[in-house]
């Protein structure tokens, strides 16, 4: 196990164990803070460990000692030991600041446009943004990217003959929506168009992807405020 070094100089021994290869401990907090950073879920002292290369008895006394400098530096958030692992979690105190934060622009309604255009994409996923285009005759680059930013839709892979992306739902969609799974939307895909009747617009919607003004393009980006 390596020991560190409280001297003057602030500097802390290399670790020597088998993880630490030689790397010096004091790289080993800010790796910590780096991985934890990044993670969604809770992290184990193991997994930590493994990840930046050092004993598991200095990752836990390094993610306590995180823990004590960000509580007696009043920071805006804490690492807590939950559920077997550790996480960043932001402070109670700050909670209502976070969630005005969070909800800023949450409360705008999705327009007919981009409800829509959703329903589009739900009923005939994958589907490019071109088809979608043809499906509802505007260009909808604006309202996809509303609905990408809400988490409503993603990527879905690329078209093997064209190699336009594609799109689909998302959990986060079923969750709104409150169904388990697509099976469960209502019958209204045999009313939309289908797309072997669409070929022949196809081509003109793609050659009209850049964005332009007119009667044919939505005039918003998808919401419209409460």
């Amino acid at each position: 196990m390596s020991e560190q070094d409280t001297g003057p100089a602030g500097a802390e021994a290399t670790s020597t164990g088998p993880q630490g290869d030689g790397v010096p401990v004091v790289a080993l907090r800010p790796s910590l803070e780096a991985v934890l950073m990044v993670a969604d879920q809770p992290l184990d002292a193991v997994s930590l460990a493994t990840a930046v290369r050092h004993p598991v008895a200095d990752v836990v006394a390094a993610l306590q000692l995180l823990a004590e400098e960000y509580a007696e530096q009043g920071r805006g958030f804490e690492l807590r030991h939950v559920a077997g692992g550790w996480r960043y979690y932001t402070r109670e105190e700050h909670a209502a600041v976070v969630e005005a934060f969070v909800l800023e622009g949450q409360s705008a309604r999705l327009t007919q446009a981009a409800l829509e255009t959703l329903a589009v994409v739900a009923y005939k996923q994958p589907v490019s943004r071109a088809r979608v285009s043809a499906v509802r005759g505007v260009n909808v680059d604006g309202v996809m990217r509303t609905l990408l930013a809400r988490g409503l839709v993603e990527e879905a892979g690329n078209d093997a003959e064209t190699g336009a992306h594609l799109y689909r739902t998302t959990t986060y969609f079923l969750e709104r929506i409150g169904v388990t799974s697509l099976d469960e939307l209502p019958e209204l895909a045999p009313y939309l168009p289908d797309m072997d009747d669409l070929e022949d617009d196809l081509e003109g919607v793609a050659a009209a992807a850049a964005p332009r003004t007119g009667p044919g393009t939505e005039p918003d980006g998808g919401t419209e405020p409460t």
